[in-house]
């Protein structure tokens, strides 16, 4: 009887227990009172702990009372923490702190909504009082940033998606300060807190962290077929796409002059035209503003990039902004491709331009159109490649084949198995998949055909996305299964119904 109320009562207390179990500080929680609702901010003080406890400190300080959040990007972060918001100058805000930083504490935990992190500059080491709080999973922040809490109730979630969703003007700065004020920050005994929801451990990278960070981030884009670096520590951001020459992706670099760094690219479609169709309408567009004195081109030429045929435009620029006036100097490289063209840009003010160009070399360097890879690296013919890159690029199921191609070397070859088939089966796959890829080039109704076929194959190949393989045994078994119900569709299907035909 004694045993069997002792296991209640472990039980009890496990389950009372259950959402301080991951909260790694047993008793203080921050409430920040704004004029959108409350945030609570859980810590994990085993991953960070001395950001943890300068946050508290700062809190306890009155440190955040009366900032505002000064950054937001609905879909991305809010971002907050600078006192010079309080009452300084706007052009100032994003730039204030406290006299002392905490180093970084890089940790495995991911950049999902709700998350609090530690905003920084290009130094890994400079932390101070500027925090942020993810509104949408933000994974290209993992490891990069340090994560030290998150916020614990309903009304902190509702309350991150209104301060969201206010108007905001240039450099994502409140059009009404007011609305996002941090009006009051206390610390309070988490028994102080109603209302508190059950959350999990949070969910982390399957990654080491090392005690150095790595010096480029990495870039994929399903989307648009795309693979590049930026540099470690710049503000990665895919905005709406507004208008056709607007960029789909930009980098935002720590503000060392007058204005931040940035690296962005625009995928626009060739629409048949070629690259010096491309580059005359460019310099047509680019004429009047030449003839006004705002821009001064210092070189223009034909070159080629990571085997691409591209274009390089050199210039400095006179532009205003809110009053002030600009000396940008920037270089824009256009690179070709058939059906889409893609244009990657670096902009700083002229003083700090030379400062980070080797970084943008390093992103033009890395660039890469994901669906013109090959598999097969020792294929080294001109033409040729892969027949279902080629059938597919551009098409609605690009974004299927590049989960293929994710699931081939995150699953596939992790086993013996998948490895000794993979091997096999490029060995085979490449003796006639370069023909094929040219045709498909030169008739644009057989890479239809080619397109359609290979649908099925596909959706077959996708059930492996839904599954768990853990052995060598798991990977036969799902793909023989797989590749016998390739071989019914596309040779016993059709001779059944030849013969039914037939008879």
């Amino acid at each position: 009887m004694n045993k069997l109320f002792l296991i209640f009562s472990i039980l009890f207390l496990l389950v009372s227990l259950g959402n301080t179990a991951f909260a790694q500080s047993n008793d203080q929680l921050v409430v920040l009172e704004t004029e959108q609702g409350t945030i609570v901010i859980e810590f994990f003080s085993d991953d960070a702990p001395n950001h943890v406890e300068n946050f508290i400190k700062l809190t306890e300080s009155g440190f955040y009372d009366g900032v505002l959040f000064h950054r937001i990007i609905p879909g991305f972060m809010i971002q907050g923490g600078d006192p010079n918001t309080i009452n300084g100058d706007p052009s100032t805000w994003g730039q204030g702190g406290p006299t002392t930083s905490v180093d970084a504490e890089f940790n495995t935990i991911k950049h999902n909504r709700g998350i609090v992190s530690m905003a920084r500059s290009a130094d890994p080491n400079s932390g101070g009082s500027q925090f942020f709080i993810v509104h949408d999973d933000s994974n290209f922040l993992d490891e990069q940033y340090t994560v030290f809490g998150r916020i614990v109730t309903e009304e902190s979630f509702e309350t991150l998606d209104k301060i969201a969703s206010v108007d905001t003007a240039s450099q994502d700065k409140p059009l009404n300060p007011e609305q996002v004020k941090i009006t009051k920050a206390t610390t309070a005994n988490r028994s102080e807190i109603s209302n508190l929801l059950e959350l999990k451990a949070p969910i982390r990278t399957e990654s080491v962290i090392t005690s150095a960070p790595p010096t480029n981030q990495q870039f994929e884009s399903t989307e648009h077929e795309v693979g590049f670096s930026i540099p470690e520590g710049w503000l990665l951001q895919t905005p709406d796409k507004t208008e056709q020459n607007a960029p789909d992706v930009v980098a935002v670099g720590p503000k060392t002059g007058i204005m931040n760094p940035v690296i962005s690219l625009t995928v626009q479609e060739t629409g048949d035209r070629t690259l010096d169709d491309i580059i005359a309408e460019k310099l047509e567009t680019i004429k009047p503003v030449i003839e006004a004195g705002q821009l001064k081109v210092s070189s223009q030429k034909k070159d080629t990039v990571n085997g691409y045929d591209a274009y390089v435009t050199e210039a400095q620029g006179y532009f205003s902004s809110n009053g002030e006036n600009f000396n940008v100097r920037f270089i824009e490289v256009m690179i070709y491709d058939t059906e889409k063209f893609y244009t990657l840009a670096y902009s700083n003010g002229l003083g700090d331009y030379n400062s980070q160009l080797p970084r943008f070399d390093e992103t033009l360097d890395s660039f890469k159109i994901l669906s013109q890879e090959q598999t097969d690296t020792t294929l080294g013919e001109e033409g040729g490649g892969c027949l279902i890159a080629t059938a597919t690029f551009g098409s609605e199921l690009v974004p299927q084949v590049q989960q293929l191609r994710e699931l081939r070397d995150n699953t596939i070859l992790s086993t013996e198995s998948g490895t000794a088939f993979m091997s096999g089966f490029n060995q085979f796959y490449y003796s006639f998949s370069p023909i094929i890829a040219d045709m498909e080039r030169e008739n644009p109704l057989f890479k239809e055909f080619v397109k359609l076929s290979l649908i099925p194959m596909l959706s077959t190949l996708s059930i492996l996305n839904y599954v768990d393989i853990d052995s060598e045994s798991e990977m036969l078994s799902y793909g023989i299964g797989i590749i016998l119900m390739n071989v019914g569709m596309y040779f016993a299907a059709p001779a059944i119904i030849i013969y039914k035909i037939r008879k």
